[in-house]
């Protein structure tokens, strides 16, 4: 009973999150939905710009604490509604916080009672983990293609300290919440061209630019391995 207990948190914000996915509240911000009404969400945006972006910070907490699928689509949102500089700030904001409260919930669900021993294969990951912890960190943050709820409860299940989980999670979240949303931003510029979208994205420099310098990232915690095995050499 005291181990489910432990649990709770992370089950509550799983279940919330069953719950968006099963009731399609996403959907609403999807590229193709926001074309039909962009020009009326700026307005609505530029009439109450505070409370706007509460809202989106509080969409993007409450998308990344669930750990839920899809997310990108809450930041791509972000970027065309708010465009590159506020969108970047207010969805790093919002995904540095959900982050947080899932990281402290996984935290909880994996602690182990006072004095126990975890078997000897988690102690092996988790003693390789904390030789290196600052590079590990930093590498599951950077590789975009890593679900970021997922590296959070990773991250959580093997003790990463809270202070390195904020510093990685706001340094390299925020890299690549900015890369979305200026995704995001190409995709609204493209819509209010056309005004829907189409495949001319293939061509625009302000999508292509984002999905190489997503590449890019992913290859540079690889080019920092090569780099320290051969200091070692």
């Amino acid at each position: 009973m005291k181990r489910l207990r432990s649990f709770l948190p992370l089950l509550i914000l799983i279940a919330i999150g069953i719950a968006l996915l099963s009731t399609g509240a996403l959907n609403r911000f999807r590229p193709e939905t926001l074309a039909s009404e962009q020009a009326n969400l700026q307005a609505q945006i530029a009439a109450h710009p505070i409370h706007a972006g509460l809202i989106h910070v509080g969409v993007t907490t409450l998308a990344i604490a669930t750990g839920i699928p899809g997310v990108l689509v809450v930041i791509l949102a972000g970027g065309m509604l708010f465009g590159i500089a506020w969108g970047t700030i207010l969805s790093t904001a919002g995904a540095t916080l959900g982050a947080l409260i899932l990281f402290l919930a996984s935290r909880h669900a994996f602690a182990g009672p006072s004095g126990a021993r975890a078997p000897a294969l988690v102690e092996k990951l988790r003693g390789g983990y904390l030789a290196h912890p600052v590079s590990y960190t930093c590498f599951l943050r950077l590789v975009p293609f890593f679900p970021f709820g997922g590296v959070t409860v990773a991250l959580a299940w093997l003790r990463c300290p809270l202070w390195l989980f904020l510093v990685a999670t706001a340094g390299g979240g925020a890299l690549m919440v900015g890369i979305e949303t200026v995704l995001g931003a190409g995709l609204a510029r493209n819509i209010g061209t056309h005004h829907e979208v189409n495949l001319s994205l293939i061509s625009d420099p302000i999508v292509i630019g984002p999905l190489l310098a997503m590449g890019l990232l992913a290859l540079v915690p690889v080019a920092i391995g090569k780099w320290r095995a051969r200091r070692k050499v």
